[in-house]
């Protein structure tokens, strides 16, 4: 026993160049102590440099020897322990160091790191990091990282970071972090920031944002923006924004600001402004105190003022203090003031303007009408 101890002790504390190996039964198999190359068994070792492929355990204190063209080198399936670290090229089972964890490339199966866990290519599995975990390229699976958690190109599975999550192109799954979410390219599932979260291209799902959510191009699902929620696109299903909601294109569904609503070109559906909506197209119903568009058809209630633009065209029913239609009315505006370039339909109010009327019947009090 005194002799095995002592070969223990010289093969971890020897310079590494001299490859100094004990095993039992043999160097290859068993037990082995030291930088011995293949291993089927458990292996001892300080810090890595020869090592080519371990099928077992693998138990080191640093990680490995950096290769020239800055890589780590050697393989591990099954058990890979570090005090404090440890890591490989590619590491497939249960990786575990009190420090931290990394695979030079690809790692699949389970990384816990004291302070972080990664791949320099592809994880597939569960990571955990006391500050971060992440994957260089592609992750699949259960990642969280203390301060952050990411894949630089696609992210699918459960991304939660204390600071953000998130992934260089796509991200499919549920990401949360603790100032911000979002995805590169396109973000699928449900993002929560406690800031913000969005996707520079599509984002479809549940998104929420403690101050905004937003997407550069489309956005589909619930959305909630503390402050504001927008695309540069369009916007279809349910947002909600502190401040405002708005499309840069069409906005279909459910929106609700509590300042404004609105669209680059169309809106449809029922939009809830405190202060404002509109679009230069509306199909739906808006609730405004102030409201507008250029070809508006459906309901409108806006207590102060409705307006469409000239040569627009508004058809069904306005109910507002104001209802301007600088263009063709068809149907009913209620108010105490009604104007029509052209009316096709009936003004009911205190003063009733209706351009198109014969002379005498232009202005008139409580009701004015005029059909083709």
């Amino acid at each position: 026993m005194r002799a095995f101890l002592a070969s223990v002790l010289l093969a971890l504390v020897i310079a590494p160049s001299a490859r100094a190996q004990v095993g039992i039964p043999s160097e290859k198999a068993g037990l082995v102590i030291g930088d011995a190359p293949r291993v089927d068994g458990v292996r001892i070792n300080f810090r890595d440099r020869h090592l080519r492929h371990v099928r077992g355990v693998n138990l080191t204190i640093w990680f490995p020897y950096d290769r020239p063209h800055g890589s780590f080198r050697g393989d591990v399936d099954g058990l890979a322990i570090g005090l404090p670290a440890t890591g490989g090229r590619d590491i497939r089972g249960l990786a575990w160091g009190l420090a931290g964890v990394g695979a030079g490339r690809d790692l699949q199966g389970l990384a816990f790191g004291g302070l972080g866990a990664g791949a320099g290519h592809d994880f597939r599995g569960i990571g955990f990091g006391g500050l971060g975990a992440g994957a260089g390229h592609d992750l699949q699976g259960l990642m969280f990282g203390g301060a952050g958690a990411g894949a630089g190109h696609d992210a699918v599975g459960v991304l939660f970071g204390g600071l953000g999550a998130g992934a260089g192109n796509d991200a499919t799954g549920i990401l949360f972090g603790g100032l911000g979410a979002g995805a590169g390219r396109d973000a699928t599932g449900i993002l929560f920031g406690g800031l913000g979260a969005g996707a520079g291209r599509d984002a479809t799902g549940i998104l929420f944002g403690g101050l905004g959510v937003g997407a550069g191009r489309d956005m589909t699902g619930i959305i909630f923006g503390g402050l504001g929620a927008g695309v540069g696109n369009d916007l279809k299903g349910i947002a909600i924004g502190g401040i405002g909601v708005g499309a840069g294109h069409d906005a279909t569904g459910l929106m609700i600001g509590s300042i404004g609503v609105g669209a680059g070109n169309t809106l449809t559906g029922i939009a809830i402004a405190g202060v404002g909506a509109g679009a230069p197209t509306v199909r739906g119903l808006i609730l405004a105190p102030a409201s507008g568009g250029e070809d508006v058809q459906g309901a409108i209630i806006s207590p102060a003022f409705f307006d469409v633009r000239p040569d627009g065209e508004f058809h069904g029913v306005s109910v507002s203090a104001y209802n301007r239609v600088r263009g063709e009315v068809h149907g009913l505006t209620i108010g105490i003031v009604n104007y029509a370039r052209s009316l096709h339909g009936l003004q009911v109010g205190l003063v009733n303007i209706a351009r198109n009327n014969r002379p005498g019947l232009r202005v008139l009090p409580i009701l004015n009408a005029h059909f083709d």
